[in-house]
């Protein structure tokens, strides 16, 4: 396969736009097979092409993995853990599973269980070929697992991408953190602990928190709160 130089690649409108029409299709309950089967026939090598830079790779999966989250859960019934691990998504001729498209795809392989700070040993050929190039933190505010302490799902679009990401982390940190100034505490989601090398370990979260929450906690101590695992799904963004 041959790949155009990147400079001349742009991203394929049509991969990105089935997988926000999945999303719109679980949202609306409406048939998705024939977006389903498209995703699917998808060549390998399209695919890479076709998202080639990362924006479009975090357009694309975060949509994927939002909309066959409430699949897998909500028509085929799985739940933890082989809702994270079964691959059981078709694209591009190869059947993913939900942690294939998160820690592997948007993470750029990572290890789930180091705490953001490992690479998964021996990761698919394929996986290496569709990852980001760099690990956006911001991701973690966009992805749904059906729990309460998950952040909202959002339609999200490549040409509105920064600004959507931006909003999500703006959105969710200021709703779930909690600054106790007289006492130099502040309370976190736990998310920012399991993935804490995404974040650029605590001092890259203290940094985060005082550029969205409006107060310098540079010097403070971070609470994680316990993650609230009870089922919420179709908890979309309101229009």
């Amino acid at each position: 396969m041959t790949i155009p130089p990147k400079s001349l690649l742009i991203p394929q409108p049509q991969l990105l736009l089935l997988a926000e029409q999945l999303l719109y299709g679980v949202k609306t309950e409406t048939a998705t097979d024939d977006i389903e089967r498209a995703l699917s026939d998808i060549s390998l090598a399209a695919l890479i092409a076709g998202l080639c830079d990362d924006n479009a790779k975090k357009t694309f999966w975060i949509n994927i993995y939002n909309a066959w989250f409430q699949i897998l859960a909500i028509r085929l019934s799985k739940t933890q853990p082989q809702i994270f691990t079964e691959k059981l998504i078709p694209i591009a001729g190869i059947h993913f599973s939900l942690d294939d498209i998160e820690h592997g795809i948007l993470r750029k392989y990572r290890w789930k269980y180091s705490l953001g700070y490992l690479p998964q040993f021996n990761p698919a050929p394929h996986i290496i070929q569709l990852c980001v190039a760099a690990i956006d933190y911001r991701i973690h505010f966009a992805l749904n697992c059906g729990a309460k302490s998950c952040p909202p799902i959002a339609f999200y679009q490549y040409a509105q991408l920064e600004t959507q990401l931006t909003m999500a982390t703006n959105s969710f940190l200021n709703a779930e953190t909690t600054i106790d100034a007289p006492n130099k505490i502040v309370k976190v989601n736990r998310i920012m602990l399991w993935f804490n090398g995404d974040f650029g370990g605590n001092g890259g979260i203290k940094q985060i928190l005082t550029t969205y929450c409006a107060h310098d906690v540079r010097v403070y101590r971070i609470v994680f709160n316990q993650y609230d695992w009870s089922t919420l799904l179709k908890n979309y963004v309101a229009e």
